[in-house]
């Protein structure tokens, strides 16, 4: 009764921590907790009456919980969300975020000097900049007109901050810097799909950033830390092994967000489905467990238990307190209990308690990927691996195991997966399988290497040395199975309730007989709830999207199933803007490209696209002698996804199905587009004189629809007078504003609206105004 009990309450809390997501979600949850008890009590009441009227044995009650627990697991959900409300970090009355200028946002940069320690060691971004946090204790503004510094304010919160990579090289938690640069605010996403960094910092307790110029040392204080020990390590394994293998093999002991993994390495894993083995967890723990209890397993079971707590507080020490290592830890500890106590451990029970304390420590972590991913993949192995390997019998049982560990974690996260990513990663599965035996010698050899280093620096080098030849064997083993070809599917993305009901389907196959016996029918029904709902919406959907992209008009036309991209930008656009829309909308072909430059002759945005999305037809319209090298490239890339290249002359009309395109002016540059009914017109940043002549001229048709540089808006929008006018950027003189808005023309700026959507109902929608109004019906 009291494990019953326990689990109920247990439930209760997470459950009222997960309702946090409606509006009154701890409320449902006290209900549900009372429609619980109600229940119960009556069915108890029910079958007490027929039992005396048979005058049958009374049933035994103890194995069950009391209606009074439902009612207590229900007001424990109550509490877990006003608990939840509380932890949510808000800015302190001085943070840092508070003293940003309005102006940063934008064009205008106010210099500021800001004051603290560092609290973490410096990573490489993907833009070749140094990372780190900063604890902050003070602030000085630069003074524009002097460039002196004014008076020291105090301040308080936490800094996200980057820096030049030589500022960052060298320096250490603890230290008390300087740091001259540019104070801003994080943005929301803009664009479906898109990394939201406003939310990242919210959930690290930052709401403000950084961009560092320069770095002055007040304070070398070499304070000690773990991450010393974890830099000794590192330094140790990649001595001899060098990169990429040394930073791999310390990722597989340490965990990638200990290590400064190089991103290709990191990409990689992620791309071929084995982003896991990079995340120490739950397999690095039984691993640690395994060898200690071997190691010890003549001696007394207080010696086990005593060196198998130091060997888990050390490893965890190591990595940083991180939620999936904090599980698994928690998880080690019963088992060593129960060995001390020679009790058999109820490993389901000891998830639950493991995932209760860690959400009563941090209620935060309930919507952690990390830890869901984590807390999801241990559920599959406890609950879900036994019935494959008993159904695998057939085999080996090493095989069966084999088989069954990464199937059962699959089973259980690719749900959550497709909703978070929008993908499928086809060879995930039988990767795992062949991938198992090399991280598992890795993973040892690791951990022997990590504890010789402490010791001895050159016989961890040493050690390490002896794992090149699996590590190597293993990358390359990743390489083949993530440039095979369909390895990544776009699947779109599932709603919540989608998500919801494919759980519902596991978990009964997991609890009800019923179900165990139609295992087959269960999983049927699952991929309909994924596949039938894109299917529907790939063939109906009609929708122009343009996406915000900076000063680079880009625009993504679907339709029924057929996509026409237009333009691509620099390499990050392609790489965080593009890609991920695409993604989330289910496309895994571009049917026609049409490439134009209105700002620039950058051209790796396509490239960053055509090495991820095979294209059909590519139609160039920017092939000059200035871009030569970048059109080659382009063509190189083509054939290998069976694509066309068409070079284009001015005046060339392309005809792509969903819309009719030509380029009416390449010196501007503007293009004219005919869709459906609609007729659009892109134009490049003109100067001013430019401007005036083409106007004078009436050299430009009057459009419904009117993209144009924020500097141009006034006068393209009074002389044309569009029904929608689309800028970049929402940087206008108040006076400008009143003067727009006595038009006719209704505005949308990318750079606050975020993507502006067209569908065939002929609306425009702003992609931000939409997530707030989704997120207050919720």
């Amino acid at each position: 009764m009291i494990q019953a009990s326990g689990v109920v309450i247990c439930l209760g809390y997470i459950l009222g921590l997960l309702f946090t997501a409606v509006p009154f979600g701890g409320v449902w949850v006290l209900i549900l907790g009372i429609v619980g008890a109600v229940f119960l009590r009556r069915r108890r009441i029910t079958l007490t009456k027929a039992l005396q009227k048979t005058k049958a044995a009374p049933p035994n009650w103890q194995t069950n919980p009391k209606p009074i627990i439902w009612i207590v697991a229900g007001l424990v959900g109550l509490f877990a969300s006003l608990y939840f409300q509380w932890r949510l970090p808000q800015p302190e009355k001085n943070d840092i975020s508070l003293f940003v200028p309005p102006g940063n946002n934008n064009n205008q940069e106010q210099l500021a000097i800001v004051r603290g320690e560092v609290a973490s060691t410096p990573r490489l971004t993907r833009s070749q900049r140094g990372q780190f946090w900063l604890q902050v204790k003070a602030l000085d503004e630069v003074k524009k007109e002097s460039n002196s510094v004014g008076m020291s304010k105090g301040a308080t919160g936490k800094l996200y901050v980057t820096v030049p990579l030589l500022q960052a090289t060298g320096l250490n938690p603890g230290e008390q810097v300087a740091i001259t640069g540019v104070l801003y605010k994080p943005k929301a996403a803009s664009n479906p799909g898109s990394f939201d960094f406003q939310k990242f910092l919210r959930q690290e307790g930052a709401f403000a950033g950084l961009i560092g110029k320069q770095i002055n040392i007040l304070e070398e204080e070499r304070k000690w830390g773990w991450w010393k020990i974890g830099e000794r390590i590192v330094r140790s394994q990649v001595r001899w092994l060098g990169i990429p293998e040394g930073p791999l093999v310390s990722a597989m002991v340490l965990g990638s967000k200990a290590v400064d993994l190089p991103y290709e390495i990191r990409d990689l894993f992620v791309q071929a489905g084995l982003a896991h083995a990079l995340a120490a967890s739950g397999f690095q723990t039984s691993l640690i467990l395994g060898v200690v209890l071997g190691l010890t397993r003549r001696t007394r079971r207080v010696t086990q238990f005593i060196v198998g707590s130091f060997a888990l507080i050390l490893f965890l020490s190591l990595t940083g307190f991180q939620p999936a290592v904090l599980r698994a830890v928690i998880m080690g500890f019963a088992a060593l209990i129960g060995l001390a106590l020679r009790r058999k451990v109820m490993q389901l029970g000891s998830l639950l308690l493991a995932a209760t304390l860690l959400l009563l420590f941090n209620p935060l972590w309930i919507w952690d990927l990390g830890f869901q991913l984590s807390f999801l993949a241990t559920l599959g192995l406890i609950v879900t691996v036994p019935p494959l390997t008993q159904r695998l019998n057939w085999l080996p049982p090493a095989i069966a195991s084999l088989i069954a560990v990464p199937l059962a974690a699959t089973i259980w996260t690719l749900p959550l997966l497709i909703h978070m990513f929008s993908v499928v990663t086809v060879y995930s599965f039988p990767l795992n399988i062949l991938a198992t035996p090399f991280i598992s010698v890795i993973s040892i050899g690791g951990m022997i290497s990590a504890l010789a280093s402490l010791i001895f620096p050159e016989a961890g080098s040493a050690l390490a040395s002896y794992l090149y030849h699996p590590t190597h064997l293993l990358i390359r083993l990743v390489e083949f199975f993530a440039q095979l070809p369909g390895n990544s599917i776009a699947v779109g993305t599932i709603s919540i309730w989608q998500l919801l009901a494919i759980y519902a389907l596991i978990i009964s196959v997991w609890l009800m007989r019923w179900w165990q016996q139609r295992w087959w029918f269960a999983s049927v029904i699952a991929v309909a709830l994924v596949l039938i709902p894109v299917w529907h919406s790939a063939s109906s959907l009609f929708k122009i999207t343009v996406l915000a992209a900076d000063t680079e008009p880009v625009l993504v036309i679907q339709n029924q199933g057929r996509v026409t991209l237009i333009n691509s930008g620099d390499e990050g656009t392609g790489r965080y803007t593009i890609l991920p829309f695409l993604q989330q909308q289910g496309v895994n072909q571009i049917d026609w490209a049409i490439a134009l430059h209105f700002q620039s002759d950058d051209t790796s945005g396509w490239l960053e696209v055509l090495q991820r999305l095979p294209i059909k037809v590519f139609s160039d319209y920017s092939a000059t002698p200035d871009n030569i090298l970048a059109s080659q490239a382009i063509q190189k890339e083509l054939p290998k996804s069976k694509g066309i290249y068409q070079p284009l002359s001015l005046g060339q009309t392309v005809n792509t199905g969903s819309a009719v395109v030509q380029l009416i002016n390449d010196q501007l540059p503007v293009l004219q587009m005919q869709i459906q009914n609609q007729s659009w017109l892109l134009v490049g940043n003109l100067k001013p004189d430019e401007l005036r002549q083409v106007l004078k001229n009436k050299a430009l048709p009057h459009p419904q629809v009117l993209w144009c540089a924020t500097e141009s808006l006034k006068d393209l929008v009074l002389a044309l007078q569009p029904q929608i006018a689309i800028a970049p950027n929402a940087d206008l003189d108040p006076k400008i504003f009143s003067e727009l808005s006595q038009s006719q023309t209704k505005l949308f700026f990318t750079g606050r609206d975020g993507a502006i959507q067209w569908t065939a109902k002929g609306e425009f929608e702003a992609f931000i105004q939409a997530t707030e109004n989704r997120a207050s019906v919720l």
